[in-house]
């Protein structure tokens, strides 16, 4: 099996990580150790990211075969056995132009777990439907949130916005769901949105003024993909659309733990969120 090729991988780092990657814990290793690069790729295809996180820490040798190409058959195979056939087939994915990426994506994308009842995630893994549920606002966060470092991701809306839609980021303790046609997220000091409606800014449930900041600003048009921008080392929070930065929107964010999120309240609306990683500057 492909385990039994790599030498029994958890022994085989702690062994590397004892002589330091890449010594002498690597030339007395297992038959892994000896394989080459493109062997190793094969073998390495059929292991799941859990296990391809640990193969990376072992050596050098691992790590570069990894992380070397990220459209390798390590990548491709871990797409096609994580993602949806959806996902890879439509431009759901289009801005994400490896197969590392496209991975990587799927696992910031919205949380079943962490979700209203009042919507689920299509099985395209990325979009999230609103039940026609009356008097009722409805979000959604990430699975993964970020407390440090720059991270970037799109999001668009397919079908009415109603009279509130609005993106942006939230904590852990921010409500996904309340009664009411409500701009949800930026309803408390726990979540910071843009309502795609009117414009505003939302946080602690008042209006922090119009974004983006000029004379007639553009509503947005559905299918539109506005790209956020989170910068935890600047605490901002920003915007782009059409590749056109818009500005900052929230400066002086906390240093906690925060999550992409949406709300919506129109029923059968479908928003969708794909991660890209980290922002491309100019």
């Amino acid at each position: 099996s492909a385990r039994r090729a790599l030498g029994s991988g958890e022994g085989k780092r702690s062994e590397a990580m004892a002589t330091g990657p890449g010594g002498a814990g690597a030339a007395a290793g297992g038959p892994g150790w000896r394989l080459p690069g493109r062997v190793l790729e094969l073998v390495f295809s059929y292991l799941e990211l859990r296990e391809l996180r640990s193969c990376a820490l072992v050596c050098k040798l691992w790590h570069r075969v990894l992380h070397g190409d990220e459209n390798s058959e390590v990548w491709r195979s871990l797409a096609a056995r994580c993602l949806a056939e959806e996902a890879l087939r439509t431009d759901i994915l289009c801005n994400v132009p490896t197969y590392k990426g496209k991975v990587r994506a799927f696992h910031h994308a919205f949380s079943t777990n962490d979700c209203s009842r009042n919507v689920y995630i299509k099985k395209n893994g990325f979009t999230l439907h609103r039940n026609p549920i009356a008097q009722s606002t409805d979000g959604a966060r990430t699975k993964i949130g970020f407390s440090e470092g720059r991270h970037a991701w799109e999001v668009w809306w397919e079908g009415p916005l109603g009279t509130v839609a609005v993106i942006g980021i939230a904590t852990k303790r921010a409500a996904m769901q309340c009664q009411g046609y409500v701009a949800l997220l930026g309803s408390d000091d726990q979540s910071w949105g843009w309502n795609l409606v009117d414009n505003n800014l939302l946080h602690n449930g008042e209006v922090n003024g119009s974004f983006p900041q000029c004379n007639n600003a553009p509503k947005y048009q559905i299918g539109e993909r506005i790209r956020v921008i989170l910068d935890m080392e600047d605490k901002t929070l920003a915007f782009e659309r059409g590749y056109e930065f818009l500005g900052v929107a929230f400066r002086g964010l906390p240093k906690v733990c925060l999550y992409p999120a949406v709300s919506a309240v129109y029923g059968n609306t479908e928003v969708t969120l794909v991660y890209l990683g980290k922002p491309l500057d100019g």
